[in-house]
């Protein structure tokens, strides 16, 4: 690309022994089998980014939408490659890997979805992809069961806990926000504190710290090579965690604020009270989605240096469960991924979906790289 060119903004996520990294008009999957080969899925997709779907607000919900809808391809393209080895293993050793994958969709399609959702400032591609139902499907019920952990939950924890302390506190005061914005933070931070100590799901966290550091090296206008990134930090400012984090913290302000002017919740029951103001807040979760976005990228764009940092504070210290550092061999793979994704996002080669591609090992895709750049 011309110097004189904006560079695009690169997301990313973690997979089952993966990394998907996407631009504005190009995404890879890069997927590492048992047999030390990679598996590579790159695709070009349009780049619907213009008029009402790039304002302030509604570009976030639009964002958070696609960005769902690529990470389950992601995954469940990860996790057919994991299939695949499965199969070839030992009747007795398979089924042992089966009842221990059981668990793991369970963990992935609802944790990956939240802390990994891509958040960065490129726009989300508008492709409809192979799947696109299951996608759509699998998409749906992650919003369901993510509804109910942190806003169904939090809420009925919260009314637990006003009854059991008979502090009598009305469901839309300030006060019982706030103790529902605490179960919210206990919600998250023990989901992933349990899962992180699955061994594939810490695994991933593994490949989400190679996400980061790659794409700091990128950022940093570096090499993209092993030695670079392994001396970046797997903590990033547009990380989904940090995403998740403010989104939990939002919610505090965004329902206290509102509270006052919905219509006055006082039928006698606390169960009735409780479930009606749950019902009202479905509206608003769009919009405080939308909100979060641009904070994020405000905090993402002027904070990241002096004392603003302290602004990204919480969500570093929640990344620090979520990122593990990643060995050498995972720092390949989220590299190979990227290099797919700008190789396809330069115009060097351009088309529409193509077969997946197994190389030997990552010297084989860097070898074909300087190929094609030939």
């Amino acid at each position: 690309m011309s110097e004189a060119s904006p560079r695009p903004y690169i997301g990313g996520q973690a997979v089952l022994e993966g990394v998907m990294m996407r631009a504005p008009r190009s995404f890879a999957i890069v997927v590492r089998r048992k047999d030390g080969s990679l598996v590579v899925r790159e695709r070009e997709v349009a780049h619907e980014a213009s008029g009402i779907g790039k304002a302030p607000f509604l570009r976030g919900i639009r964002s958070l939408v696609e960005s769902l809808r690529l990470g389950g391809e992601a995954l469940r393209f990860s996790a057919e490659q994991m299939e695949r080895d499965m199969l070839l293993e030992e009747q007795a050793e398979q089924a042992a890997q089966k009842a221990k994958a059981a668990p793991l969709g369970i963990l992935s399609a609802f944790g990956l979805s939240l802390f990994s959702m891509m958040t960065s400032e490129a726009e989300a591609p508008a492709q409809k992809s192979e799947g696109a139902s299951e996608t759509s499907k699998g998409m749906g019920l992650m919003l369901i069961v993510a509804v109910a952990f942190l806003i169904a939950l939090p809420q009925a924890a919260a009314a637990g806990v006003n009854r059991l302390m008979h502090w009598n506190l009305a469901v839309q005061s300030p006060a019982f926000q706030a103790v529902t914005g605490v179960f919210k933070l206990f919600v998250v931070l023990g989901y992933l504190l349990a899962i992180r100590r699955v061994h594939e799901i810490k695994r991933v966290f593994q490949y989400h710290g190679a996400e980061h550091k790659t794409i700091s090296t990128y950022e940093a206008n570096e090499d993209l090579v092993v030695e670079n990134a392994r001396t970046k930090t797997t903590l990033h400012p547009r990380c989904g965690t940090t995403f998740l984090v403010m989104v939990v913290l939002t919610s505090v302000i965004v329902f206290t604020a509102i509270g006052g002017f919905l219509p006055r919740i006082a039928t006698g029951s606390m169960i009735l009270d409780n479930l009606i103001f749950f019902l009202e807040k479905l509206p608003f979760l769009a919009p405080l989605a939308g909100i979060t976005f641009e904070i994020q990228r405000l905090f993402a764009r002027y904070c990241t240096t002096g004392a603003l940092r302290a602004l990204l504070w919480p969500g570093f210290l929640v990344q620090k469960i979520t990122t593990i550092e990643p060995d050498d061999d995972q720092l390949e793979v989220a590299l190979a991924s990227l290099r797919a994704t700008l190789f396809r996002e330069s115009g060097m080669e351009a088309g529409g979906a193509k077969d997946d591609v197994v190389f030997s090992n990552y010297e084989a895709i860097t070898k074909a790289d300087r190929l094609r750049a030939a």
